[in-house]
């Protein structure tokens, strides 16, 4: 790492949130952008993108500036458990209902934490579940099942 950079952290991040919004301002550039009383679909990519954009631009201007701590050593297992359980959210959602499903995704990627315990996260996981449920079935009506076909409901 070059010594200029004090910050390796903030640096890495900011790389990583420019690097996203450069993603998300190229998908929407095929898109009309229409304006902000009739949005267009290239419309969120693209302000999206340009504010991510600008905290990226902000934490490697940091990372220059404040002193901060080495980037640890990457461990794949935490990458692994976060995207299988990102992975089971998607295959048990239909199934198994968003509750369950909430509940999986917050459990599995609860093991990528070297804090982890069963009784917080389980309560974490439930109350993650019925406030998805109220928000995103009840008060958005979303077309999510509570509790999938898997169940008979």
């Amino acid at each position: 790492m070059p010594a200029f950079i004090r910050n390796p952290k903030d640096f890495w991040s900011g790389v990583i949130f420019i690097a996203f919004a450069l993603v998300a301002i190229f998908v929407g550039r095929d898109y009309s952008m229409g304006s902000a009383a009739r949005m267009g679909p290239a419309y969120f990519p693209t302000i999206l993108g340009g504010l991510l954009g600008i905290i990226g631009a902000v934490s490697v201007i940091r990372s220059f500036v404040l002193q901060g701590e080495p980037v640890e050593k990457l461990v794949f297992k935490n990458i692994a458990l976060v995207t299988l359980s990102v992975v089971l959210f998607g295959f048990l959602l239909r199934g198994a209902g968003l509750f369950l499903s909430v509940i999986v995704l917050v459990m599995v990627s609860g093991f990528a934490s070297s804090r982890f315990k069963v009784l917080p996260f389980l309560a974490v996981a439930v109350f993650m579940a019925v406030f998805s449920v109220l928000v995103f079935v009840k008060g958005l009506s979303l077309p999510m099942p509570m509790f999938g076909s898997w169940f008979g409901f």
